[in-house]
C-alpha cells in the first residue's frame, strides 16, 4: 500500500535533477558568445611609414702598418750580436743585427788593393802614350807606336774601373754585415740568437718591423655586395663613391670602438678569380701606436636610406628561409606576409618588398596567431618605435 507514494517520491527527484541540469544547459549556452569574446586576443600593432635609417655593414678585417718589412740577412755569416728588442721602437737606419764581417772585411781590402794596384798601371800607361806623342811629331818613332800606347792606355783603365767595382761590391757586402732599419717601426718577434748561422737564402726572416704610424684594414666584398656598394654611395666615376663613404668604424675583437674613424682609400682594380671578391682598404689614424699589425676586429660601413619602410625584427618570424610579418587585415583578422630584407638598421629590418606605406602589422605575441585569426588591436608609443627617422 505505500509503493505508489516511494515511486513518487523518486520521481519527483528524477524530474526535479532533469529539470535543474538543463537550465545549467541552457544557462551554459547562453554564455558561450561572452567567454568567446574574452578569448580574443588584445596585442600591439603599429602602422608603417616611410622612413630614413642609417645601415652598418660590417667585414671581418686583420691590420696592417703602413710598411710591414721583413728584415732577412743579404750576406751569410754568422751572427755576431743582436742590437735590438723585441717591441722596441726603432728610427730608418738604426742597426739591429751584426753578422761577423771578417771574411768580407778582408775581400774589401783584397779588392781595394787591385783597384789601387789597377789604377796605378792606367797612370803609367796614361806617360807612356803621352810621352810619344812629341816623337811621333817629330817623326822619330812611327805613328803605330803611340796608337800601340793609347790602346793600351784604354785598357789599363779598363781594368781600373773594373777594379774599382770589385772594390765597391765587396763594400756593399762588408756593409750588409751590420743589417739596418729600412723604415722606422717596432720590432717583431726574433727568432734567432747570437752564434747562429745566417744565409741570404734561408726562408725565415730575422724579424718583421711594422711602421704604425698609419694602419690599413683591408676587406673583400662580393660581387653582388660591390654592385650594392656602386648605388648606395653619389658619384660619377668609382672615386667619387669612395670619397663619399662616410667615416669607418673599426670595432677592435675586445669589442671596443677605435676613434678616430678610418677613411676607405682605394678599392682592387680586378676582382679575385678564385674568390669572386674585390678588396678594400681602409687607412686608420694611430697616433699613440695604439693598434698593432695582426691586430683583428670589424670595420663598418655606413650608407644612407631614405623614404624606406622599417620593421621592428621582434615583429617578424622565420620559416624556411623566409622572413615574415602578420600583417592586419579589415575585420581585424590577421595574416602572415613575406618580405624582402635590405638590410638592417638597429634593430629594425629595411623592407624592400612585402609592405606597403600604412600597412597594419602586430609587433608581439606573433608566434602562435594562425592565419584568419581574430584579434584586438592596440596602438601606442611602444608599437611605433621602429618609425623613428634615422634609426640605427
Amino acid at each position: 500500500m505505500n509503493t505508489i507514494p516511494v515511486l513518487r517520491h523518486r520521481f519527483s527527484r528524477f524530474a526535479f535533477g532533469a529539470l535543474v541540469g538543463s537550465s545549467l544547459l541552457f544557462s551554459g549556452c547562453g554564455k558561450k558568445p561572452e567567454e568567446q569574446k574574452q578569448m580574443t586576443p588584445a596585442l600591439p600593432v603599429m602602422k608603417v611609414q616611410p622612413s630614413s635609417a642609417t645601415v652598418s655593414s660590417e667585414y671581418s678585417v686583420r691590420l696592417e702598418g703602413l710598411a710591414d718589412a721583413e728584415i732577412r740577412p743579404q750576406v751569410d755569416g754568422m751572427l755576431q750580436a743582436i742590437l735590438v728588442k723585441e717591441g722596441d721602437l726603432v728610427k730608418k737606419g738604426q742597426p739591429l743585427f751584426r753578422i761577423d764581417d771578417s771574411v768580407y772585411r778582408e775581400g774589401y781590402n783584397t779588392a781595394l788593393a787591385a783597384q789601387h794596384a789597377a789604377e796605378a798601371q792606367a797612370a803609367v800607361a796614361k806617360v807612356n802614350a803621352e810621352k810619344l806623342v812629341p816623337l811621333v811629331e817629330n817623326k822619330v818613332v812611327a805613328p803605330i807606336q803611340l796608337t800601340t800606347a793609347k790602346a793600351q792606355e784604354q785598357a789599363a783603365n779598363a781594368q781600373a774601373a773594373q777594379a774599382a767595382a770589385t772594390a765597391r761590391s765587396a763594400s756593399i757586402n762588408l756593409g750588409y754585415t751590420v743589417v739596418k732599419a729600412p723604415v722606422a717601426g717596432y720590432i717583431g718577434r726574433i727568432p734567432f740568437r747570437q752564434g747562429n748561422l745566417l744565409t741570404k737564402n734561408q726562408a725565415q726572416a730575422l724579424t718583421t718591423l711594422s711602421d704604425v704610424g698609419k694602419m690599413y684594414a683591408v676587406f673583400s666584398l662580393s660581387e653582388a655586395a660591390f654592385a650594392t656598394f656602386k648605388k648606395l654611395y653619389p658619384g660619377e666615376t668609382l672615386q667619387q663613391k669612395i670619397d663619399a663613404v662616410p667615416p669607418v668604424q673599426l670595432t677592435l675583437s675586445d669589442g671596443t670602438l677605435y676613434n678616430p674613424g678610418g677613411k676607405l682609400e682605394s678599392i682592387s682594380g680586378d676582382f679575385d678569380a678564385t674568390t669572386g671578391s674585390i678588396g678594400m682598404r681602409v687607412s686608420f689614424p694611430n697616433p699613440e701606436r695604439l693598434l698593432r699589425s695582426g691586430n683583428s676586429g670589424k670595420v663598418s660601413l655606413l650608407s644612407n636610406y631614405a623614404n624606406v619602410i622599417l620593421v621592428p625584427q621582434a615583429a617578424t618570424v622565420e620559416l624556411q628561409d623566409k622572413v615574415m610579418v602578420v600583417l592586419l587585415t579589415p575585420g581585424n583578422k590577421v595574416v602572415k606576409q613575406v618580405i624582402t630584407v635590405a638590410g638592417r638598421s638597429g634593430q629594425n629590418y629595411i623592407v624592400s618588398e612585402g609592405l606597403k606605406p600604412g600597412d597594419v602589422i602586430v609587433t608581439a605575441g606573433i608566434e602562435k596567431l594562425q592565419d584568419g585569426t581574430v584579434i584586438k588591436p592596440m596602438t601606442g608609443a611602444s608599437s611605433s618605435a621602429a618609425q623613428t627617422p634615422n634609426a640605427r
